[in-house]
């Protein structure tokens, strides 16, 4: 028997169809690993559920439930992609329905950032009895301090649901603080790795990006993420990041009235990174939001990689606005041979607009070009379907994607996600949004963009599709991913265009 069980169901084959069996990423469980290790620190017993890496079935994940035998089960629904929280949820109340309707009694709870948007909406299914708010840290704690059951009402940061007559009432407490800058590595004390299951040696359930291992499938495993800090000091329309630190319970709350950064120590990092090279991980996403962003913290974390001969492979996000020449050569030096660079649009209109004003205007072809002066890789992130986005403004930015040719690009068709402003602003305005958790999915077949002042959600996404299979099979991209990584390399990229992506909105 342990206190709490950590799960991540498995929503992969239905949040990326057939990409799902060779070519998306399984990410390790990043917030299950936090989360235990905290609650190890506090003297309870913990274990690790990933479905999604093991690719269990639900009677397999019900036998391992029974034999594991927790007082809680928690269902952690972070993902390291913006939508991941939705559409984990997708996968997780198939799984929480199935367990109930097998009998199993312990408390089902729920943590991530789709509940702290909409905990009221979780809690109304009828699998899930508890929700935690934010991140869930200090009432977790408290939650595994109690009885579960008739303390509820005591413990600030969760939601429960009582029987009020033939009814079902919801009730969210007080909310509870996500830990304070001061308290980071007391009480985020690390990365419980050893939970993790495997197969041959530790990690190798999981695989990275396909390009970030240079389009070769044998590099991919074994692979971690890892955050060296948390959250975001911008308020981008679109990103609903920072709902994970909210501490306020009214309606109309997102993501822009939360954000902010906090920070692990040096040492906490670095013993960190020195737990995954010991254990024979040398690919790894830095997953943090904002990581090329202070030198004050990014510098000694990567001098102390470069001290340690590490030889990772690693990726990272940078603004565009926050690329800094005279860092990219330790970047580079340290391992970090791709960066995620969120170009979002090609119309400084459609971007300054979903950015609040807050980037600064740079000329993206020269940043660009200085990035692989210093031979490291770019990801470009772009977004097609912002509400000031046409057919002009959508072009506009696959003109600019083809001109820049980088490495690899994301394509995204643009979604209101549950905890951002631009959520909110649709609730305002009574604009339709999806009602099924896989509609929010960028790749699912029943994703259902927002669509524009001008254009319809189906052709939001049926540019976006066509716009990804002309940059992936453009002559011009293909010749760099041969010339860069090899002609098989450039074969895999090829075949992976051939995997088709169903749509019911384009059927």
């Amino acid at each position: 028997m342990v206190d709490v069980l950590f799960v991540t169901p498995n929503s992969s084959s239905k949040a990326y169809q057939e990409l799902s069996k060779i070519y998306s990423a399984i990410e390790t469980p990043t917030w299950s690993l936090l989360l235990a290790e905290s609650c190890r620190s506090k003297g309870f017993s913990c274990a690790i559920l990933d479905a999604d890496a093991e690719r269990l079935s639900l009677s397999n994940c019900l036998k391992r439930i029974k034999e594991t035998k927790p007082r809680l089960l928690l269902f952690v629904l972070y993902g390291q992609n913006p939508n991941s929280g939705t559409t984990s949820m997708i996968g997780a109340v198939e799984l929480s329905d199935f367990l109930k309707e097998n009998e199993v009694n312990m408390p089902i709870a729920y943590v991530g950032s789709h509940i702290s948007a909409l905990p009221k909406e979780v809690l109304a299914i009828k699998s899930v009895d508890i929700v935690l708010l934010n991140e869930g840290t200090y009432a977790l704690h408290n939650l595994l301090r109690s009885d579960l059951d008739n303390e509820l009402s005591k413990i600030n940061g969760i939601g429960f649901k009582i029987k009020d007559g033939s009814k079902i009432k919801i009730i969210l407490n007080k909310p509870e603080l996500p830990v304070p800058q001061e308290r980071m590595d007391v009480d985020l004390p690390g990365y419980a790795w050893d939970l993790l299951p495997y197969k041959n040696k530790p990690l190798d359930l999981y695989r990275s990006h396909f390009w970030h291992a240079e389009f070769n499938h044998d590099k991919r495993t074994p692979f971690a993420s890892i955050y060296t800090s948390l959250g975001c000091q911008f308020a981008c329309s679109f990103c609903m990041i920072n709902i994970i630190n909210r501490v306020d319970n009214s309606d109309q709350i997102d993501a822009s009235h939360s954000k902010g950064m906090r920070f692990w120590s040096l040492e906490w990092v670095n013993r960190e990174f020195k737990k995954l090279a010991n254990l024979g991980v040398e690919t790894i996403r830095i997953s943090d939001e904002m990581f090329f962003l202070n030198k004050k913290y990014y510098r000694p974390i990567l001098e102390d990689i470069v001290n340690n001969d590490y030889n990772f492979n690693m990726w990272a996000y940078s603004r565009v606005d926050t690329v800094r020449k005279d860092a990219l050569e330790l970047f580079k030096k340290a391992g970090v041979n791709w960066l995620a660079l969120g170009v979002e649009a090609g119309n400084q209109v459609v971007r300054q607009e979903v950015s609040k004003g807050s980037f600064k205007e740079v000329n993206i072809r020269e940043i660009r070009k200085v990035i692989s002066d210093y031979g490291v890789n770019i990801i470009s992130n772009y977004i097609f379907g912002f509400p000031e986005d046409n057919e002009k403004t959508m072009q506009e930015t696959l003109d600019l994607a083809l001109e820049l040719n980088t490495e690899t690009a994301n394509m995204y068709p643009c979604q209101a996600l549950p905890g951002s402003p631009l959520y909110t602003m649709a609730k305002i305005q009574n604009l339709e949004l999806p009602k099924k958790f896989a509609e929010f999915g960028f790749l699912t077949y029943d994703s259902k963009p927002m669509g524009t002042k001008f254009l319809s959600p189906e052709q939001v996404l049926e540019f976006r599709d066509k716009a990804w299979i002309k940059y992936f099979t453009n002559e011009n991209y293909l010749n760099l991913v041969e010339k860069k990584f090899g002609s098989q390399q450039k074969q895999n990229v090829i075949d992976l265009t051939n995997i088709e992506l169903k749509r019911k909105l384009l059927v």
